[in-house]
């Protein structure tokens, strides 16, 4: 006679070390990259609202807090250039290469250097790409042109992988065909496949200076980027950009689009990011702030979720403070 047991599933709970070693998700540092921002003209570093540690650049003080990131155990880092100038086409791309050009110069193969890809800090309207005549809505094929040729200099400064954010059609095929044509096949193509129009990109609209501008006729993204009610366009635009070339594909943001990451990833054979948008981590540190969360278990248990939807890599503003936050 066989006596069937209930199972008792606390034994694997009862300590640390149990714990430890039963667990499927583990989070490690090179899973990380560090968002920085640059930008032109600054007298100094200035602090960007509700992401602790995180200002927005200059020149000189990107290349001091690239050492201090080094120490810290980041290597990975993704970088938005914010120049002075800005212009409605020919944009011109060398301040952000030339910042391209003195990380990979000084720090060379200890950093895996991605550089978003975007109009919005380039343009006087702040949009992602480049507005018709009425001013109401995005020509598709001339900020494709934009793009292309914004990463084509990112490349050939030395960027290790170019990030194209906007949400254009057909902007994966026209960048990888620019970067092949020109002899630089070897650089990564990281797709934000599945961006929505979110309330959470508050404060890197501060760092970026990206921001719709009121005189526009166009108000928000809402016509370019994706819509949080229909689902079925992240498959659409993750299936297009994998055909195209991409790389790397990525959800943004990340935590209310946990479901969509964990279905995609099992379509999709491509590595997957998150973007753990600003947003997101600045409501993390307000809980902590206030004192009504741990703020590195409060880390730990969102970087976790991540994972576990199959996020291969996170883009997270606490790279730099992975350390403290995950006890690694």
């Amino acid at each position: 006679m066989t006596t069937r047991y209930p199972p008792t599933l606390r034994r694997l709970r009862q300590d640390a070390h149990v714990r430890a070693l039963t667990r499927e998700i583990h989070l490690q540092l090179d899973q990380l990259i560090q968002p920085c921002f640059v930008a032109e003209g600054s007298a100094g570093p200035e602090a960007v609202p509700g992401l602790t540690g995180v200002n927005q650049e200059t020149p000189e003080s990107l290349l001091r807090q690239t050492e201090a990131d080094l120490r810290a155990g980041v290597h990975a880092f993704l970088l938005f250039g914010v120049p002075r100038a800005r212009a409605e086409r020919h944009i011109d791309w060398s301040f952000t290469a030339g910042q391209v050009r003195a990380l990979k110069q000084r720090f060379g193969k200890d950093i895996w250097l991605a550089t978003d890809v975007c109009l919005c800090s380039s343009t006087p309207h702040g949009h992602c790409g480049v507005l018709n005549r009425e001013g109401d809505h995005l020509d598709n094929d001339a900020s494709v042109q934009e793009l292309a040729a914004a990463a084509r200099a990112y490349a050939e400064a030395g960027a290790d992988c170019v990030a194209p954010s906007d949400m254009m059609d057909g902007r994966i095929a026209a960048i990888r065909a620019t970067l092949d044509a020109n002899g630089l096949e070897r650089t990564v193509l990281m797709s934000y496949s599945v961006k929505f129009q979110s309330s959470l990109y508050g404060p890197f609209r501060v760092a970026a200076d990206s921001a719709p501008k009121a005189q526009s006729a166009l108000r928000d993204r809402a016509s370019y980027q994706l819509d949080p009610a229909r689902s079925g366009d992240a498959w659409l635009c993750a299936g297009r950009d994998a055909a195209e070339g991409a790389d790397i594909l990525m959800v943004k943001p990340a935590l209310p689009y946990l479901d969509l990451l964990r279905e995609l990833s099992r379509e999709f054979p491509q590595p997957w990011a998150v973007y753990h948008t600003s947003g997101e981590f600045a409501a993390l540190e307000a809980l902590a702030a206030q004192g009504l969360a741990p703020r590195a278990a409060l880390h730990r248990e969102i970087l976790t979720a991540f994972r576990r939807a199959g996020a291969n890599m996170i883009i997270t503003y606490g790279a730099r403070h992975a350390r403290e936050l995950l006890g690694l």
